[in-house]
């Protein structure tokens, strides 16, 4: 699978071309329906779903300004009494739907988290991001919805207004909204509850961090677009550990790789029987995976190019340069005084493991904060192999240990 080159449909497959912090997108040529009731003023989708029953969907829409209001969906277990705690979905990067819908029929990343809050009595809020017109995702065609002015800026201001209409809610205790974000959501989750006065949103009640950013996006887009393959080559090219390739140990390696993986590396490494010599700059008969081979596959990649690097857009670069200007979560984190929760794939070729721990390290003096590094699972929280990473929706353990903590803090 390979990275989109439009910003409104990256997704977390990688290629020599460039990746970005994504959840996994894709754009839906569906119409926009659904099928609802119209009753007491509400909009509610009928509860046919799996996992939904027992569950009242309310489809509402909310106001982000600048010409834009989004659909979302707003549930809450239909025995409820006042006013419940709510979780918060946000997003990772690209054009989101509500459900954060996964490419190639592979599920959603949102809904069965969402039906796992329900369980325990939480309500819950899911959005489309701006630009998303319905699940699929499908998007508008208005380029100024789709690719805005500072575009992770307006992520994080849309994102408060989505928590502002939640705490005038009803259904809602405003003192007890909880955020949940994913790849780019947990940097979006970081900074406002960081500093909520300056977004004019409450206090959140606690922050759950799924594929965490915790590292300066220059550093995870290194990682994403050149890092991974020499990482790719010390662990299945280079068996004895030493940082070198011999030929053997260089065709071995491309045994049962898929053909583009085989033909990339192959064009690195191998000339016939033999290490190509010009990677083998010093004509030792091997190849240094970080000296020499990776020396060609920065020059490759045009990495040091970053954040100009070919194949992508200019959507694409702008967003990487505004999401720059602000904290990680590893710099906004120690600013929230509330329970943390961090989440993250072994395999996560996104948003490394290390990341994550770097974050949790950074609220280790605060009383409450927990972290689960998940052997086997990767960007969007399913077990998958680390190099050939598929989309899924999240594990079984990864929902049960959502839903334990929410009910630990309701």
């Amino acid at each position: 699978m390979t990275t989109k080159k439009k910003f409104r449909s990256m997704t977390i497959g990688l290629t020599v071309s460039g990746a970005i912090l994504a959840s996994g997108v894709g754009v839906a040529n569906a119409d926009d329906t659904e099928s609802a009731l119209i009753g007491g003023g509400q909009t509610l989708v009928a509860a046919t779903e799996p996992g939904w029953a027992g569950v009242v969907r309310e489809q509402v829409q909310i106001d982000f300004g600048k010409g834009w209001v989004t659909k979302a969906e707003l549930t809450y277990p239909s025995s409820a009494k006042g006013r419940l705690p709510l979780v918060i979905f946000l997003h990772g990067s690209g054009h989101n739907d509500m459900n954060q819908t996964l490419p190639d029929g592979k599920g959603t990343t949102f809904v069965p988290l969402a039906q796992a809050a329900s369980r325990e009595g939480f309500a819950t809020l899911r959005f489309n991001k701006r630009g998303v017109t319905g699940i699929g995702p499908v998007e508008s065609t208005d380029p100024a919805q789709l690719m805005p002015k500072n575009p992770y800026h307006q992520i994080q201001q849309d994102a408060a207004s989505v928590v502002r209409f939640a705490a005038k809610s009803p259904r809602v205790d405003p003192s007890k909204i909880f955020l949940l974000g994913h790849s780019e959501g947990t940097n979006v989750a970081a900074n406002l509850a960081a500093d909520p006065n300056r977004f004019g949103i409450p206090k959140p009640a606690g922050v759950v961090e799924m594929g965490v950013v915790g590292l300066p996006v220059e550093q995870l887009l290194t990682f994403q677009i050149y890092g991974r393959l020499l990482a790719q080559m010390h662990d299945e090219f280079d068996v004895n550990g030493d940082g070198q390739l011999t030929a053997v140990e260089a065709t071995d390696g491309l045994v049962g790789q898929p053909k583009e993986v085989a033909d990339q590396f192959g064009s690195v490494l191998l000339d016939g029987k033999k290490v190509l010599a010009g990677t083998d700059k010093n004509h030792d008969g091997q190849i240094a995976i970080d000296a020499e081979a990776g020396a060609v596959l920065r020059k490759a990649t045009h990495i040091d190019d970053y954040p100009n690097l070919p194949g992508l857009d200019q959507g694409t670069i702008n967003y990487m340069k505004d999401i720059a200007r602000f904290p990680t979560v590893s710099q906004s984190l120690p600013k929230f005084s509330g329970p943390t929760l961090l989440l993250n794939g072994e395999n996560d070729l996104q948003t490394p493991a290390r990341a994550a721990i770097v974050a949790d390290a950074a609220v280790s003096g605060h009383k409450d904060h927990k972290i689960v590094i998940y052997p086997g699972m990767a960007h969007t929280m399913n077990v998958t192999p680390k190099f050939r990473p598929e989309f899924g929706e999240p594990d079984k353990q990864v929902i049960t240990e959502v839903q334990g903590w929410l009910k630990s803090h309701r």
